[in-house]
């Protein structure tokens, strides 16, 4: 798919439509949670990672979704995953992230997962989802006061397709 980028401006020139429209739109979309998250064996939607927006055809959308602290359970190889699906947790999987532990014992770190496409014209939802491979120890995505900040999930047009 060829992209075709803006034209050069120079003093004096007429700015079109079409120019304009061939810069991204900017966010169409965002959620943010500072509620902790205990995981599950399932992959959920984690609190507050929900993203309802109107899609334009044939444009990019760059999808993020940032976890502050992930925290694995103590189980030796055991994963902690972060994920970015369309419309619900049983949807199609755009992105996904992985944090394992290498002994048994717990290990945090950050997710950021990041997803570029296009979707079908109208009403798109995408959801931040969770999940432990273990639930020993109570894994945990930390947000707000026991955690490093807030959670976010952000969509943004980044320009025609």
């Amino acid at each position: 798919m060829a992209i075709a980028p803006n034209t050069t401006f120079v003093s004096g020139a007429i700015l079109t439509a079409a120019q304009q429209n061939a810069f991204g739109f900017g966010i169409v979309g965002r959620a943010v949670s500072s509620t902790d998250y205990t995981l599950t064996t399932s992959s959920v939607i984690a609190t507050g990672m929900t993203v309802t927006f109107t899609a334009i055809a044939n444009r990019f959308y760059k999808v993020t979704y940032f976890e502050p602290q992930v925290q694995t359970n103590n189980t030796l190889n055991a994963q902690t995953n972060t994920q970015i699906k369309l419309t619900s947790a049983a949807g199609t999987l755009l992105s996904q992230g992985y944090l394992q532990t290498g002994q048994a014992n717990y290990n945090t770190g950050t997710l950021n997962l990041v997803h570029t496409g296009t979707f079908t014209a109208g009403s798109v939802t995408v959801v931040g989802c969770a999940l432990s491979s273990s639930v020993s120890g109570s894994p945990v995505l930390g947000r707000g006061a026991a955690g490093a900040g807030n959670s976010l999930l952000l969509v943004e047009d980044v320009g025609p397709a």
